[in-house]
């Protein structure tokens, strides 16, 4: 992969990142403290490797992208999803509004739809 933001088409094209595609994981998840000190010592938060999608809030209107995320805790945004439909967009932001992580909220089960029929993933 290169430096530009991958496009749904380049990743159509990529079957290793739609075969690890972390679809119930939301950006809070992957930004959390891997370790974390609880009463009983230190707890270590499994280990998250794979693309996740996550809506962007912080220009005029939402937009998707997709990040990485490697087991030695790397994460970069690698593409936009310019394709997806603004209104779905704009429904889960509205649904998701609570759940936002430094202005990235999770995607809602309409774009997981959407992006499961574009990309052919049952």
């Amino acid at each position: 992969m290169n430096d530009e933001l991958l496009t749904l088409q380049d990743i159509k094209n990529e079957p290793f990142v739609i075969e690890h595609i972390l679809w119930e994981m939301e950006p809070k998840d992957i930004m959390e403290a891997k370790f974390k000190k609880t009463e009983h010592g230190v707890d270590v938060r499994d280990e998250i490797k794979g693309y996740i999608f996550y809506i962007e809030s912080m220009g005029k209107e939402p937009q998707l992208f997709m990040m990485r995320h490697t087991a030695i805790e790397f994460a970069e945004t690698m593409a936009r999803i310019d394709d997806a439909p603004k209104e779905l967009l704009a429904k889960a932001v509205e649904i998701n509004k609570d759940r936002h992580y430094f202005g990235m909220y999770p995607i809602d089960d309409d774009i997981k739809a959407w992006l499961r029929n574009e990309l052919g993933v049952k």
